[in-house]
């Protein structure tokens, strides 16, 4: 299996270890976290054993990492860390859940993450550096720019395009065909029905 560099010590990082635990493709050798996460332990199993300041000495040691830190308000962290993780020459693997349901006519880009239950459908194009989240629904001809969170649940209907940056709230629906700019922050439980 191939070493794999973690970044982040939260939930979302438990989750991406989730997903790393069932397949057998990478295998987490090393986590890296704020000053003050140092020997945090996580899953009381996997201790954070790096900081940011480590990651020049880690691309040397490590050929992927994968952004373990979750998106809300802002995807200045994720985006900032994606791109110093490129700068340093570090492949950012594409990470799906063995329970998901994913077209193969969908196109899914680098450093994206698909959680438990989620559902792809045909014909879909996703960026780099997003987290679809659990039991998302994406349905056919959608498309999903970089840096994007789709939250828990969350339903985007055929024909929907979603700006880069921008987040979806849990269990939020978008009707067919509307297209939401960049940036864009939609609320848990939105219905959204025209452009944004």
């Amino acid at each position: 299996m191939k070493k794999l560099l973690l970044l982040g010590a939260g939930g979302h990082a438990e989750s991406c270890i989730d997903l790393l635990n069932e397949q057998n493709i990478f295998i987490l050798r090393g986590i890296c976290g704020k000053l003050k996460e140092k020997n945090k332990k996580i899953l009381n199993k996997f201790s954070v054993n790096y900081t940011d300041k480590d990651l020049t000495k880690l691309s040397k040691k490590f050929k992927f990492a994968l952004i373990g830190i979750g998106q809300i308000h802002s995807h200045q962290n994720r985006l900032r860390l994606f791109k110093k993780l490129k700068l340093l020459g570090f492949e950012i693997p594409t990470i799906k859940s063995k329970y998901s349901i994913i077209s193969k006519h969908s196109n899914i880009g680098e450093g994206t993450v698909v959680m438990h239950g989620a559902i792809i459908g045909p014909n879909v194009k996703i960026g780099n550096n997003c987290i679809i989240n659990s039991n998302v629904l994406i349905e056919h001809g959608s498309k999903i720019q970089d840096n994007v969170h789709v939250s828990t649940s969350a339903t985007i209907n055929s024909g929907v395009q979603v700006g880069a940056g921008s987040f979806i709230g849990s269990r939020s629906v978008i009707k067919q065909e509307v297209k939401i700019k960049n940036n864009t922050f939609i609320k848990m439980g939105s219905i959204i029905k025209k452009n944004l």
